[in-house]
């Protein structure tokens, strides 16, 4: 009898010492909770379970683990992404419509705030049926091909360019870029372009100019490329392809047209700084989307991209106040606003390759910088740049462009691998010319493309207004309508 219950014990002993968790096993379930095949019983009631079999459930777990992580990792990166994009949205309207639209007399506001608002949706079906495909379709080094027209083969899986989101975020999001771009143009051209030939002249431009620009710096095999493209451009968010392309063309279409009538002997005034104040502020709140947002994750690179673009911003409006206040004894809320603007546009270039002092030294230089452009160069050569689209675009973009080659670093972004050196002051002496090759040729090709698409526009349906409407304004004579009709 005592052997029986010796064997008893014996076997309740074993069955613990084999079956049950340890106490540090205890503690850690009790702090995870065991996955959903860990509650099931084995198939056979008291069947011992084999090595084999322990090992097969170990790998499970662990596949279900990573699932689970790359899940959440792409959950993450997807929501930054999508909230990236509005924000970038934001940045054409109200921001930019505000902005440009107060700088103008109250009688062409709405005309002018139209012409963003019309970049909205123009450009966006545009990208749908072709200059998507065209930007970031497989093509050659210069251009895309057709083969993702009409957002073909464009759907929910990720991509070469954005390994965990789905492709059409990447798009969408891609997508307001172009939006933007042909919008920061008008303002060069404001009170004086028609309606309809804007529309017609936009079209094309997106098409001739935007595209291939975009594909030749962001496009897989494109040119100037950073990773694999024969001059590698370091263009983190839209130096190159957006601000140069735009503030160049702003030039070329403000001296094809002509200056406004009375210009400069009249004085044409903002009608509303406060309305123009706003659009800035929105400006610089998107613009987070606008270059942290080109990280395509929510990880660390898009916390360096955010940094250097707040400090950017805000060492430009410092830069710009101070060289007012010097020169007219007192700094005024449109210079204020103006070289944040002008800080932006310089560190979009920048904002994934450099530490937050470079950053300050970007915005000083661009700051300063781009208010000689507006009030010293302009007048001097006496074009009627009318919101300073150049001023600000054209040359904080070639500015912001040429100091990411000098100040860039691959502790930032080892863009070229790892422990190799990104900029000049690291060593890469190289980069400085790859990046006057990029400025160069968002130069030309914002030039002749330009000029081109003019003359044909203008040879077809006409571009400007004529002198009487003009006069009356483009609310009135373009739409229809008045912004201010308490006004009379």
């Amino acid at each position: 009898m005592r052997s029986m219950w010796l064997k008893v014990a014996l076997a309740v002993l074993v069955g613990v010492v084999a079956g049950c968790p340890s106490m540090v096993g205890m503690k850690v379930h009790a702090q995870t909770p065991l996955p959903a095949m860990m509650l099931v019983a084995p198939d056979v009631p008291g069947a011992p379970v084999s090595a084999e079999a322990r090992i097969a459930q170990l790998e499970k777990q662990v596949a279900a683990q990573t699932a689970a992580i790359a899940t959440a990792q792409t959950s993450g990166d997807n929501a930054w992404m999508l909230m990236s994009a509005a924000l970038v949205l934001l940045m054409t309207g109200p921001g930019l419509a505000l902005f440009y639209g107060g700088l103008v007399r109250k009688k062409n506001v709405l005309g002018t705030m139209m012409q963003s608002f019309a970049m909205m949706a123009v450009v966006t079906v545009l990208w749908a049926l072709v200059t998507y495909s065209l930007a970031f379709g497989s093509g050659n080094a210069f251009i895309g091909g057709l083969h993702n027209v009409f957002l073909r083969g464009v759907g929910l899986e990720p991509s070469a360019y954005a390994p965990t989101i789905p492709l059409q975020t990447f798009m969408i999001y891609q997508l307001m870029f172009a939006i933007i771009t042909p919008a920061l143009i008008t303002g060069a051209f404001a009170e004086r372009m028609k309606f309809s030939a804007m529309l017609v002249f936009m079209v094309l431009w997106t098409i001739v100019v935007y595209s291939p620009m975009a594909h030749m710096v962001w496009g897989v095999g494109g040119l100037l490329n950073a990773v694999g493209g024969r001059f590698p451009c370091l263009d983190f968010a839209g130096g190159t392809v957006v601000h140069v392309t735009s503030g160049v063309s702003a030039l070329i279409t403000a001296l094809y047209l002509g200056k406004r009538i009375g210009y400069p002997k009249e004085a044409m005034q903002p009608h509303s700084v406060v309305l123009s104040f706003i659009g800035a502020c929105l400006l610089w709140v998107g613009w987070f989307g606008f270059n942290a947002g080109s990280a395509l994750a929510a990880g660390t690179l898009a916390t360096s991209a955010f940094v250097a673009t707040h400090f950017g911003a805000a060492a430009a409006a410092i830069g710009w106040s101070a060289m007012e206040w010097w020169r007219n004894g007192k700094p005024s809320a449109l210079g204020a606003i103006s070289g944040a603007v002008a800080g932006l546009v310089a560190i979009t270039p920048a904002s994934g390759f450099v530490s937050p002092m470079a950053a300050i030294a970007i915005g000083l230089i661009a700051g300063a910088g781009c208010f000689f452009m507006v009030v010293k160069v302009k007048i001097w050569f006496g074009y009627d740049d009318s919101l300073d689209a150049f001023g600000v675009h054209g040359a904080g973009g070639t500015i912001g462009a040429l100091l990411t080659g000098l100040f860039a670093r691959s502790a930032i972004n080892p863009v070229f691998g790892a422990g190799k050196a990104t900029g000049l002051l690291e060593g890469n002496t190289h980069q400085i010319l790859n990046q006057a090759m990029g400025v160069g040729i968002a130069w030309g090709l914002a030039i002749v493309g330009t000029l081109v698409i003019l003359v044909l526009v203008d040879k077809t349906i006409g571009l400007r207004v004529s002198a009487a409407e003009e006069a009356e304004g483009l609310d009135l004579s373009q739409h229809g309508e008045e912004g201010y009709e308490w006004a009379h």
